[in-house]
């Protein structure tokens, strides 16, 4: 990876790359980006972990929610999710629906990193049927949902920060194997229009990434569904909580061995890069796409809503070593004020249809 950066680096004007250009080489580039790598990520063993991989009930309950949506709002049973990597969510949604909802479902993956095939197919295959593609563009358009769960937080963003008063652009550059930044004076007029749009005024020294790739998704998800409801499960801020000087340093961070890294030119193609994503941004992006927001919630709030208390109820066990004991647990971790859906949001988008979403 060092020797693709030095020659991309080397290629470029004045030397420097963007940081959006430094995370699409380390995370996407086809041989030595982190994610395509045929090598465990997600988990005990990986840099990372998600929802899904505590507990196979986040999958069960989107499902049954999903089925409650098409039923009283007359959709489709199309269910597409982006980035759906090693495949736990989709087993535990696609079981949930043949044990208790039992009627078709067309099930969409779109998924660019082989190796995540690879687990999907082993996982997923051959008991459940499942459309596999690439990119978006594969795709006729369908009704149905289109879900991500942390796919903003990993796109390629820029960084800017403000210096006696001037706005700079972040630039990644190397020297002797060694990566570092420098900055330079910020010309790019995208940036600037996101600035004025946002209404983002930055403070001294303050640091802050970018997402101009958020606009381009946002419309190629509305090109490619009908009518449906878009589903964005991720961690972010909202305009005004940028301002809060907990902020300051931005949020681009990096996740090594389970480990936090705040400088992300370490370990470049090894470690996953993060960071929060803007949901205003996302949500006037939306707007403009025909997306129309419906409503934002935290991770808890949207489980409770979506009935997992139910799940409770109807699955008591005394014994506390029991399956049923374990999953009630892990069902009591995800709606915990301190447990770890209280550092995501569901942002829920809708295109064609009104009607109610939550059957209470």
């Amino acid at each position: 990876m060092i020797t693709y950066l030095k020659s991309l680096i080397s290629n470029a004007p004045v030397n420097l790359i963007t940081y959006a250009e430094y995370i699409e080489a380390v995370l996407y580039h086809p041989e030595f980006g982190y994610y395509m790598k045929n090598k465990q990520k997600i988990g005990g063993q990986g840099d990372f972990i998600t929802t899904s991989n505590i507990s196979d009930i986040y999958g069960r309950i989107v499902a049954k929610w999903f089925a409650s949506v098409c039923k009283y709002n007359d959709l489709e049973p199309t269910f597409c999710e982006i980035g759906a990597g090693n495949g736990r969510f989709a087993h535990s949604f696609l079981q949930e629906w043949e044990h208790s909802i039992k009627s078709p479902l067309n099930y969409i993956i779109v998924e660019s990193s082989p190796y995540h095939l690879s687990l999907q197919n082993e996982l997923i295959k051959p008991r459940f049927s499942v459309t596999q593609v690439n990119k978006l563009d594969e795709l006729e358009p369908f009704e149905g949902m289109v879900f991500s769960n942390e796919l903003f937080d990993a796109m390629p963003v820029h960084v800017i920060e403000k210096e006696n008063g001037q706005l700079y652009e972040v630039m990644v550059g190397i020297k002797n194997e060694s990566l570092y930044e420098e900055k330079v004076p910020l010309t790019n007029s995208f940036i600037y229009s996101f600035l004025d749009a946002s209404r983002l005024v930055l403070k001294e020294k303050q640091r802050i990434e970018v997402p101009l790739l958020m606009e381009g998704m946002v419309k190629d998800i509305s090109r490619v569904l009908k009518k449906g409801l878009v589903v964005t499960a991720d961690y972010g801020y909202t305009n005004e909580d940028w301002k809060h000087p907990s902020r300051k340093k931005g949020s681009l961070r990096g996740y090594y061995q389970h480990q936090m890294i705040d400088d992300v030119l370490e370990h470049p193609g090894e470690m996953d890069i993060t960071t929060h994503i803007h949901f205003d941004w996302l949500i006037l992006k939306g707007e403009q796409a025909e997306l129309n927001f419906q409503s934002k919630l935290r991770q808890d709030e949207f489980l409770l809503r979506a009935g997992i208390l139910k799940e409770l109820e109807d699955h008591y066990d005394p014994n506390p070593f029991s399956e049923v004991s374990k999953r009630n647990r892990a069902i009591r971790s995800l709606i915990m004020p301190s447990g770890m859906s209280s550092f995501f949001h569901l942002v829920i988008q809708q295109k064609g249809i009104n009607g109610n979403l939550f059957q209470e």
